[in-house]
């Protein structure tokens, strides 16, 4: 049996690369990234309508939980929304398109989870008027809380604890 010795995580490492992630809970946390990303998709999609990278990684994203795709295809739609993410001149789009491309990346490294909540609360937060950011953004992440499977609820809520250096405290709702 591989003993996971990285620097990452052991809880966020596949079982078969030694580290303590099973299968089931993996497709679980690229889940509902994924539906963090959706949640915000409009944002992205109203301003470029003619942009379906961010979309199609999204549905990836849940492709690869149902076993449908491989985690190459979603590294390849990772790398496209990203790309978008790039070329994304709005704000909120340009946060949209990160939520998705982090959300199915998590296929590939499943601590990549938060980014798809992560960048969706900076979306919310960039489409709001700036007197109305943070509420905005700690609704978001109410919501985010609300749609945690239980199954990896206590797990998704460490991390969010673990790296609140890392995502400056959006998470605190």
């Amino acid at each position: 049996m591989i003993q996971y010795s990285g620097r990452r995580d052991p809880r966020f490492v596949a079982v078969h690369r030694g580290g303590l992630l099973d299968e089931a809970t993996h497709r679980l946390l690229a889940s509902w990234s994924a539906e963090c990303a959706e949640h915000v998709l409009p944002l992205f999609a109203d301003t470029y309508p003619d942009d379906d990278r961010p979309r199609r990684a999204i549905e990836t994203a849940r492709a690869w939980s149902r076993g449908e795709v491989t985690v190459g295809e979603a590294r390849e739609a990772a790398y496209a929304a990203h790309a978008a993410a790039r070329e994304a001149t709005d704000p909120a789009a340009r946060e949209v398109a990160r939520a998705a491309g982090h959300a199915v990346a998590t296929a590939h490294m499943a601590d990549h989870e938060l980014g798809g909540a992560f960048f969706a609360i900076k979306a919310v937060r960039a489409a709001a008027p700036p007197s109305e950011a943070v509420a905005a953004g700690e609704r978001e992440c109410r919501w985010q809380r609300g749609r945690l499977p239980e199954a990896i609820r206590e797990l998704v809520l460490s991390d969010e604890e673990r790296r609140k250096d890392k995502f400056k405290s959006l998470f605190a709702c």
